[in-house]
């Protein structure tokens, strides 16, 4: 996962945005909108930062049950990371 505030895809180097974000997962508290792309909707409103659904998405942290809208969990390595952090 490379973001210009996470170069590199380690516990260590999440942003403190994607670790609130995998929190909030975690939580039960985020759904994928939708719309067209990975819009994240976090209680309700969507997140100010368009990017970071797709982002955790791709590198396998956050993924989805089914059609959207859909509740968002951890996979495997989303939970493992945020356990780290």
């Amino acid at each position: 996962m490379t973001t210009p505030n996470c170069p590199e895809a380690s516990c260590s180097e999440l942003c403190h945005r994607d670790r609130a974000v995998l929190r909030a997962v975690a939580a039960g508290r985020c759904m994928l909108a939708a719309d067209a792309g990975v819009v994240l909707v976090i209680d309700g409103v969507c997140c100010c930062d368009q990017m970071i659904g797709a982002r955790l998405s791709r590198a396998g942290l956050i993924a989805t049950n089914g059609a959207r809208p859909a509740p968002v969990r951890l996979t495997d390595s989303g939970r493992a990371l945020l356990e780290a952090a």
